[in-house]
């Protein structure tokens, strides 16, 4: 299926022939039909699935078929609530190029920076708002934003808005715009939390579900290292000291994991920072300019802090942890080997972890290449004996 296919109109199709897009990705040819009809969504998908345009062309298309009155001020007619400033730009930039042939304006307010320049952009009047829950409340408040005239609302990586805590001031904001309204759900996981949200919100809507994009447990060059838990950090200060190393992302399974290798690669004078939910907007941004620049040459990240972050020339991926759900294995490794670039993905696993590496192999078909010899082998075989606690008489 091409894009013209879908019924998008002339100068959506014109943005996306000059930015060389053919074919929707499955999230994109799930979801814009139905988003065209004007029904509610709740979209379960990752970062890198193509979910930004899925409803960003149908908003659009919306709006662009909305006649405006010359010397009528703009209004804001559709709101993209996302977590992160990272994930705001990355989508308001996505509007702007796929809308770059319509008539509509669009805007951007997040958090960490003067907020007189997203002043102004507001009062010259703008279609579609992308914001952080902060930033979004702070201006309200001030009565800088008037979300009374929103037609359709997108909640976008909603676990993410749970997990940074953004629960409180997402409702806030629900409360401002209008009830009746097109609204659209995206999150990587559906926890009851995420689902209880949804019902709250979500009117009859059409399910979607997209698991990441498996090219790359071809293109990537996977490897698995058998460790004892204890013995990771060692392992890994040891990899890095392999120049070819130029620039890892690190995947751990908590955040106060994450900070923990941080501060044990400080120490072994290897730079590195972390990126999760725990860190200030200004904290991550550094961080991950830092990381794009060469400046740190280790960036270590949980699974949901690592959503939204494009990084092109990413030349290795450690699992630090293996992830509980294998797809997030697979979502992980294809961060390296993007643009047409070799890539490769590192990964350890301690005894615990054998049936989360099982889950993996099985879902890939086929086993991950072991490094059998390497200075920190797994000593630790079998599970650790229960202790008796029978009372002696």
């Amino acid at each position: 299926m091409k894009f013209k296919e879908l019924q998008i109109i002339e100068p959506i199709l014109r943005a996306l022939e000059k930015e060389k897009y053919e074919m929707p990705s499955p999230i994109q040819e799930q979801a814009i039909p139905p988003l065209l009809k004007g029904r509610d969504l709740q979209g379960c998908a990752q970062t890198g699935t193509g979910k930004t345009a899925a409803f960003a062309i149908p908003i659009l298309q919306l709006l662009s078929e909305k006649k405006i009155a010359p010397k009528q001020k703009r209004a804001i007619k559709s709101l993209i609530l996302t977590p992160t400033r990272e994930l705001a730009i990355q989508i308001y930039d996505s509007f702007s190029t796929y809308g770059q042939y319509t008539k509509l304006k669009f805007g951007v307010i997040y958090g960490g920076v003067s907020q007189k320049p997203q002043e102004q952009v507001l009062q010259k009047g703008i279609d579609v708002l992308v914001a952080t829950p902060g930033r979004l409340n702070d201006l309200i408040n001030q009565k800088i934003v008037d979300l009374s005239k929103v037609e359709i609302f997108v909640l976008d990586e909603a676990d993410r808005m749970l997990d940074m805590g953004f629960l409180n001031d997402v409702k806030k904001i629900i409360n401002k715009v209008p009830k009746k309204k097109q609204t659209m759900l995206f999150s990587a996981t559906m926890s009851d939390e995420i689902s209880k949200v949804a019902k709250t919100i979500l009117v009859n809507p059409v399910h979607t579900s997209v698991t990441p994009v498996s090219s790359a447990v071809d293109t990537v060059d996977q490897y698995l290292y058998q460790v004892d838990k204890v013995n990771k950090k060692n392992l890994l200060q040891d990899l890095l000291k392999d120049p070819s190393v130029e620039s890892a992302l690190v995947f751990t399974r908590t955040k106060h994991g994450a900070d923990r290798v941080v501060r044990d690669l400080n120490r072994a004078k290897i730079s590195a920072a972390a990126i999760h939910g725990n860190k200030s907007q200004g904290a991550r941004q550094r961080a991950l300019g830092d990381f794009k620049n060469r400046v740190t040459r280790v960036l270590v990240a949980t699974d949901i802090a690592a959503r939204g972050i494009d990084i092109d020339e990413l030349t290795h991926v450690f699992n630090f942890d293996l992830p509980n759900i294998p797809e997030t294995y697979i979502h992980r490794i294809g961060r390296t080997g993007r643009a047409g670039m070799g890539g490769t993905a590192i990964s350890f696993c301690d005894f615990n972890e054998k049936p989360l590496l099982k889950d993996i192999e099985k879902l890939m078909g086929k086993q991950v290449p072991k490094i059998g010899e390497h200075p920190y082998p797994m000593v630790n075989t079998a599970p650790p004996e229960k202790k008796n606690n029978r009372k002696r008489h």
